[in-house]
This record gives structure tokens, sequence and C-alpha cells, in this order.
């Protein structure tokens, strides 16, 4: 096996070259493409946690402001998605990994311009939140890396490693926020921005010493063309993208929002600003750390029984957990006074409910896009090696896809969130879409892939 940063031949499915080498080289460029996805998150979800460090007395943005930078953080993520995955296939995951890194540094760089200038608009803001969407865009990249260096037998666990750290970034983050709040204050956001400066830089230094460009994994931009026009046009795509806006769209929704979520909450409960603040934080990471370890686990979980068990099985229980928080939230007016304790408490454990399933149907449904197209690759009129070669390129241009348009469901669930919050003064009627939705993501995943044979 090639030891150069430039491989010439990768098959992972050729055991005894896995054994003579392969499975080091697959695991170091795993580790660094985790690495580079983790703090990719982290950076995605830097303006909901800035948002506790921007009291509305100093910088003069309601909940519903804050609420806003992390939509547009989304939306941009959404769209950067899928052309992180093509520039995946055609600059290759070495290049795109050191490039992710690097120019991470200027959305984090520029929210330290921002925080320390109080008084500024909107706008600028709202600028430096899309830049922080490329981060969102890394774990296309990863995915499809993690798809590429790994035998069909352990692409659940790549995937699932890749997504889970991955995802654990946004809880990351909250904690260094929480550190820093609970040390030095709601007003020393630099601290955040400077570690994140040097731990980008390590990472794009990283993944240029230790990664790997794969030559016969690099699409010339004639064959991409046929590639993406039979992507879109396969049902599965649309299928599998569904599934994936309600699970991990409610990951990134709920994990962008939940600080804010918390923070309104125990500011209707009578606290000050700072000290809630202050206790958002010692909650806000909780469910989007339980939720990435989750993802490691349906992952494993669906290589073992099936995704598509493992994902129905996911949303007939988030559409339990869905219920109960419409109730719980029902019976408490925040109108007639201070929320108390006990629904405090019950609204928590239902969001945190609600993150850990949608993390094991990100592990699940990612599991599925590969086991999905090869086994359509068994129809296509192609020896054993052309329909692998098929089935990984297909794979990988459709998870950078199917993550892009799940990402726009983290949109719909802060857009909702947000007009909830604006209409009614809470965010309880929201979930009544989401529930509606899960029930039919429950439904499609059945008829789709579970009811049917095979």
């Amino acid at each position: 096996v090639n030891s150069s940063r430039h491989l010439s031949h990768w098959d992972a499915e050729d055991l005894a070259a896995w054994e003579a080498g392969g499975e080091d080289i697959a695991r170091r460029n795993l580790f660094w493409s985790v690495v580079n996805v983790h703090l990719g998150y982290s950076i995605w979800a830097l303006w909901p946690v800035m948002a506790l460090f921007m009291p509305r007395d100093v910088y003069g943005f309601t909940a519903g402001d804050k609420l806003l930078l992390g939509i547009t953080a989304t939306l941009a993520g959404a769209c950067l998605r899928p052309t992180y995955a093509v520039a995946t296939a055609i600059f290759g995951g070495r290049t795109l990994a050191m490039f992710s890194a690097f120019v991470l540094l200027i959305p984090t760089i520029g929210a330290m311009v921002l925080l320390a200038h109080p008084g500024l608009p909107l706008w600028p803001y709202l600028v430096c939140a899309a830049l922080t969407g490329m981060g969102g865009g890394n774990f296309a990249a990863a995915a499809s890396n993690a798809n590429a260096f790994y035998p069909h037998r352990l692409k659940g666990m790549a995937l699932g490693l890749s997504g889970g750290i991955g995802n654990l970034g946004v809880p990351a983050i909250q904690i260094v926020g929480l550190v820093v709040i609970a040390v030095a204050g709601n007003r020393q956001p630099f601290w955040v921005c400077v570690l994140y400066l040097a731990l980008l830089t390590t990472a794009g230094v990283g993944a240029a010493l230790f990664m790997n460009n794969v030559a016969q994994h690099r699409l010339e931009l004639g064959r991409l063309r046929s590639i993406l026009s039979a992507v879109v046009s396969t049902r599965d795509t649309w299928v599998l993208s569904l599934l994936y806006l309600g699970s991990f769209g409610s990951f990134i929704g709920f994990a962008f929002a939940f600080a804010q979520i918390l923070q309104t909450g125990f500011i209707a409960g009578g606290q000050s600003a700072s000290r809630a603040a202050l206790h958002a934080a010692q909650l806000a990471f909780i469910g989007p750390l339980l939720a990435a370890l989750a993802r490691v686990y349906g992952g494993r979980l669906a290589d073992r029984i099936g995704g598509g068990r493992v994902t129905c099985g996911v949303f007939v229980a988030m559409v339990l957990a869905a219920g109960l928080l419409i109730a719980v939230g029902t019976v408490e007016d925040p109108h007639a006074g201070p929320v108390s304790g006990a629904a405090m408490a019950g609204y928590v454990s239902c969001l945190i409910a609600l993150f850990v399933l949608a993390g094991l149907g990100n592990g699940s449904v990612y599991k599925m896009i590969p086991t999905v197209f090869a086994a359509s690759s068994a129809n296509l009129h192609m020896d054993a090696t052309e329909r692998s070669e098929w089935a990984r390129v297909i794979s990988g241009i459709v998870i950078g896809f199917v993550a892009g348009v799940g990402t726009l469901g983290g949109v719909g669930i802060n857009l909702a969130l947000r007009e909830s919050f604006v209409a009614t003064g809470t965010m309880t009627s929201a979930f009544w879409i989401f529930l509606a939705f899960y029930v039919f993501a429950a439904l499609l995943t059945w008829i789709s892939y579970v009811r049917r044979p095979g």
C-alpha cells in the first residue's frame, strides 16, 4: 500500500491488503477527518453559544434575533453540504479537510471582532453566522471520505464514529462556553474563540501531514454530471433525505435552539439574564452530547439488525416523546406566572429524550445509504468490481445530498420555534408540527424499508 499522501489505488474490500496495512491507513484518515468534522460542528454552533454572551441590554438583540443567527448558520450549512461532498470527489479528502479547517478561521475571528463592538446592527452578525455554515459542510466531506476508505462490513461503524464524534463538537463548544461563563462571566466570549483558533490550525496541519487523497476516488467533471443525474432521479435518495430531515434536522435544530429555550424558560421563572445564561449553559450541552454518543450506537445497531428497523422504531419513540412534551407545555401556562420547577424538569427531560432518539436515528439512516445502494447495484449489468465502484461513488454523493436536505429540518425547527415564540410567547405549539412529521417518517420507513422484503 502506498504510504505517500497520494494513493494511486485503494480497495477496502481486499482483505489481504486491508490486513497488510490498509486498515492503519483507513484509521489514520478517519481520525483526522473526524477531528476536522468535530471542530466544524463546533464552529457551526458558535453563534448559539455566543448568544449566551450577548445580554439584551448590551447588544439590543431579542431571543428571536438570536434564534435567527442559528437559523442562518443552519441554512448555510444545509446548502454547503452537497457541495462539500461533491468537492471531496473532485479534489480529494485530504485537500478538502485542509481547506475546511483553515477557512473556518475567518468566521471565528469575525465573531471576536463583532462581539468586541456592541451596538452594531444585526446584519453583520448574520453574515458571520452564514460563514460558520462552512463548518456544517465539513460533515458531508468527512462522511464521504469514511465511506470510501472502509469496507462495507465496517461502514456503519465508520460513519457512526464520523457522525457521532463529529456531532460531539456541538456539546464541546457549549461546555467551553459554560466554563468561560462560570469562570469569567457572560461578557468574555474572546476566550472561546481563541481556543478554537488554535484547534483549527492544529487540525489543518494534521490533515496536511497525515491524510491521503486517493486517485481512483477522484471524479472527472464529465462523469460527475451523469452521477448527479442518477442521484437526483433515484427514489431512495429522496426517501432517505426525508428520513434524515426528521432525525438530523431534530438534532441540529434542537441543539442550536436548546440554550435559548432554556434561557427563556429560566428568565420566565424569574432569574436575571446573567444567572439564566449560566444555568442554560450548564444544561444546554447535555442533549447534544447524548445525541452524539447515541449516533455511534445507532450505526452499530443498524449493522446488527438493519437500519430500517432501527429508524422506524426511533420515529415511533419520537412521536411519544413529542406528545409528552406537548402535554407538559400545555398544562403549564407561562403567562399565568413563573414556570414551576417540575414543569421545567419535564420539559427538559422530553427534549433530552428527543435528542437521544434523533442521535440513534442519525446513525441508522446513514448506515442505510451504502446498504440501499449496494443492493440496488445488483440490478445493474456490470461485473462485481464495477458494481462495487458504482455503489461507492453513488453512496458518497448521496451522503452529501441527504446531509444537506436533512439539515434543512434544523432550519424548519428553528423557524417554527421562533414563530411560535413570537406569536404565543411559548414554543410548545411548534411541537405539533414536529409530532406530525415524526408520524409521517415512521410510516415512510415502514413502507419503504421494513415491510417489503430485503
